[in-house]
């Protein structure tokens, strides 16, 4: 494996001792792999023959994620299953079934989304779908419209901002804090949900711009004390004591980012409101199909929230963008040129 931190030269070989002897089979790949905190290395690898029920996917594009991945890549990642390096990240990828086992031959040809894969013997995979291709279930990826394009790597934000306004005995927010991807999703869904235009906060000036229907201010900007249901995508774990205070009696906070540091509050505030805490979790299969709903139906639009695009060969430059520059809401690796 060559390994250039900054733009990365595709590698040639294995590294000795890192990727396990196998025989190799019909399928290989190139992966993107965080062999250590922001140390990013392109590594090709052998893939397992499709199994019955499995397919395989040439993958076209995958999303770099701003909250777990950069978490990863940082190394402040707490504890998590499956945790560890060196890794394959990615959880959102989209492209074209190739190839199949017996069972799944009839989904040769189409275009789907992939929310990862475990098929990189013993480099973990935290979710895998970084990759030129992968070996997956047939049941793990989903079919949809060809036009969407690169705009399906949003399926999974998508499908988490679903399943955090969507849960049984939910309120749709009237507030949202963060106007990242995710929160932009949580606004938009809410509103196609039917639930009046939530209001957004927005600490960054370069994205306060772009509501889409619903208002995007600075938190000092809004004087509203009586928000019934207020979901922080910002993933600071120092807001609780903010939100708390904003809520009305008996209102909801929901955790919908993903948060590195303890989380503490404190109890009058919360005591007087008889306030509610509740933690959303990743999302579930009927959210995304929920969601897909949403899509077909023209009710939710995917459209503005991609913004960059970087060769998968550059791996290293993408990250720091995606994760320093402010004017990125999402940055998609294209793998088109690299087999």
């Amino acid at each position: 494996m060559v390994a250039v931190k900054g733009t990365l030269t595709l590698p040639s070989h294995k590294k000795k001792g890192w990727v396990p002897a196998m025989v190799r089979s019909s399928y290989d790949t190139v992966a993107v792999v965080l062999e250590r905190p922001e140390h990013v290395a392109l590594s090709r690898m052998s893939l397992p023959d499709p199994e019955d029920d499995d397919v395989v996917v040439d993958i076209e594009w995958s999303g770099v994620s701003t909250g777990t991945e950069r978490l990863l890549w940082s190394g402040r990642m707490p504890t998590f299953p499956g945790m560890g390096y060196p890794l394959v990240p990615g959880y959102e990828s989209v492209g074209r079934i190739s190839a199949a086992g017996r069972n799944a031959t009839a989904r040769i040809g189409e275009r789907v989304f992939v929310p990862g894969a475990r098929c990189f013997g013993e480099v973990k995979a935290l979710f895998g779908g970084s990759a030129s291709r992968v070996v997956v279930p047939a049941a793990r990826v989903t079919t949809f419209d060809d036009a969407l394009g690169e705009r399906g790597v949003l399926f999974a934000l998508a499908a988490t901002a679903y399943h955090a306004i969507a849960a049984e005995g939910a309120r749709a927010p009237d507030l949202v804090v963060g106007h990242g991807v995710l929160g932009r999703l949580i606004a938009r869904i809410t509103m196609a949900i039917g639930a009046p235009p939530p209001v957004v906060w927005e600490t960054e000036p370069l994205r306060r711009g772009d509501g889409y229907g619903y208002p995007v201010v600075h938190p000092d900007a809004d004087t509203g004390k009586s928000y019934r249901s207020i979901c922080d995508v910002s993933g600071n774990h120092e807001l609780l004591d903010t939100l708390i205070a904003r809520l009305a009696p008996q209102g909801e906070v929901v955790l919908a980012g993903f948060y590195h540091q303890r989380l503490s509050f404190a109890f009058p505030s919360a005591f007087m409101r008889e306030a509610r805490l509740r933690v959303a979790a990743e999302w579930r299969q009927p959210d995304l199909e929920s969601v897909c709903e949403l899509v077909r139906s023209g009710r939710l639009s995917l459209d503005g929230l991609i913004t960059n695009s970087a060769d998968a060969r550059t791996a290293g430059v993408a990250y720091e963008t995606a994760f320093n520059d402010p004017t990125c809401l999402k940055l998609v690796l294209d793998w088109s040129d690299v087999s």
